[in-house]
């Protein structure tokens, strides 16, 4: 079966690319990030940001996972302890469908004081469930909710993503 590519690797790039350029604009003259992938796609989108904002302005960057499981996320979990107080955090994921994944992504946070808490996706749904709406879209599209959004990585390289 062939997939039907809504995002080829040369415009995810491209559209990564100018969601680090939003970060930047949209966070002048703040300090400290925490870059938090939601695994496994969301941690190589952040990835991806955090090189591509080292390449437009230096800002130094601290980068951490998120895991939960995206159906019923009881337990969320980072990759490691961090202290947030007063540091933009940036929730990165793959895919945005109800919101419910970036709602309980913020878990973690709530238990200190950022200075602010903003979501990135690559790709935006619109079904939303949760009063949860990503501050950066690589893409926004309107599919049925039968329809699924893979995002395809491989190694730290996002090569695309295809609805099913």
């Amino acid at each position: 079966m062939d997939k039907n590519y809504i995002l080829t690797q040369e415009v995810a790039e491209k559209k990564l690319q100018r969601m680090a350029y939003e970060i930047v604009e949209n966070n002048f003259g703040e300090k400290d990030f925490i870059l938090a992938g939601v695994r496994e796609s969301g941690s190589v989108i952040a990835r991806n940001i955090q090189r591509l904002l080292k390449e437009i302005q230096p800002l130094p960057t601290e980068l951490i996972s998120i895991s939960l499981n995206k159906q019923k996320p009881t337990s969320v979990t980072l990759s490691q302890p961090v202290s947030v107080n007063d540091k933009v955090v940036i929730i990165i994921d793959d895919v945005a469908n109800s919101g419910k994944t970036l709602l309980y992504a913020l878990k973690p946070f709530l238990e200190f004081h950022p200075k602010k808490i903003q979501t990135l996706v690559l790709v935006e749904r619109r079904h939303n469930a949760f009063p949860v709406k990503p501050d950066y879209v690589g893409l926004s599209i309107a599919t049925t909710l039968q329809e699924h959004i893979y995002v395809d990585v491989e190694g730290e390289i996002v090569k695309g993503a295809w609805l099913e």
